[in-house]
């Protein structure tokens, strides 16, 4: 069954459910647990879940607890004919886990910003204890991101950068970076392996390998859960992928530096696209807001990630003879 079939055969389970006025604190209660399974609102009463064994135990647990505390519920399982579509659904799930996303990464740079003011033995103590309450976070959230939104690589590779600094590794600097794939002979003639649903810094990595690593670079979009990682292979903005997120870094800043490519105009659109997709203003780059909402259009036009990847190269290229000619 081919992606397309999967997405047009998408399940949901809806808890439809009503709840007594009172106690108050019932309610919040619930709503509590909804948001604890990754539940998300389709109506204010009606909420959905993809279907599968796990989520269906979710909703009959819940369906039990709201009927025991004097409310009315039932489950039932879905396929959306008409007015939301399953893909406008799944955003509504991507929107939920980007936003929790958002949440740990505000907090890793808040630690991050803490440390550098104060690098004592104490500090690191501290924000080793407050990095394992944010991993166990992070751990819940991954654990309900049903169809792995853009936001869990960022604060991973912010997680794991805060990690080797308080351990004292200096897996932040350059030499770090630098993989033992580090020149761009060793880069040719492999098959680039990345998660469907391209954004800013996938496309932009697929326009950096096909422009300036290998131009005859085979790129590949695979699910983000559930795929088996095959040797020889190269994994971009993936999870455990060889050029993802490394601490306060993107994936395309990542793969600059580890394919040795030194060139000003590229730094230049690394940093745009650090800001676009760390949302953290690092560089201040004022080109940043206008690219995003080109890329975001493009995605919105083109459903298929090869044609994301081929209508971006055009921004790309366009800003890299910009950068190549500017003056001063």
């Amino acid at each position: 069954m081919n992606e397309e079939e999967s997405q047009q055969e998408q399940r949901w389970l809806l808890l439809i459910h009503q709840l007594p006025t009172k106690p108050a604190y019932f309610r919040v209660k619930i709503w509590r647990r909804l948001q604890g399974i990754g539940a998300v609102a389709m109506k204010s009463t009606v909420y959905a879940l993809p279907a599968n064994a796990e989520t269906q135990e979710d909703f009959e647990w819940l369906l039990k607890e709201i009927v025991e505390g004097g409310g009315e519920a039932m489950v039932c399982e879905a396929r959306l004919i008409d007015g939301l579509s399953d893909a406008q659904v799944r955003a509504l799930f991507d929107t939920a886990r980007d936003e929790d996303y958002e949440a740990i990464a505000k907090e890793g740079r808040a630690l991050a910003d803490s440390l550098a003011a104060s690098d004592t033995p104490e500090k690191r103590a501290e924000v080793r204890t407050q990095l394992g309450r944010l991993r166990k976070r992070l751990a819940e959230i991954t654990a309900i991101d049903f169809f792995c939104a853009n936001g869990r690589e960022p604060v991973e590779g912010l997680l794991s950068g805060l990690e080797a600094q308080v351990a004292e590794e200096k897996a932040m600097t350059e030499t770090s970076i630098r993989a033992p794939a580090n020149a761009r002979g060793d880069l040719k003639g492999r098959i680039w392996v990345t998660r469907k649903g391209v954004h800013v810094d996938r496309v932009a990595c697929a326009w950096l390998i096909r422009h300036f690593i290998d131009p005859e670079a085979v790129i590949r979009f695979v699910p983000g859960k559930g795929y088996v990682l095959k040797d020889g292979e190269l994994h971009f903005d993936m999870f455990d992928g060889e050029f993802t997120h490394e601490g306060d870094r993107c994936s395309f800043e990542v793969l600059l530096a580890r394919s040795g490519l030194a060139d000003p105009a590229l730094q230049a659109i690394a940093e745009i696209i650090h800001d676009i997709d760390l949302k953290d203003g690092k560089f201040g780059r004022e080109e940043a807001s206008g690219i995003a909402h080109l890329i975001a259009g493009i995605c919105l036009a083109n459903a298929e990630d090869e044609q994301r990847v081929a209508q971006s190269a055009a921004v790309f290229d366009n800003l890299y003879h910009y950068f190549r000619t500017k003056r001063g």
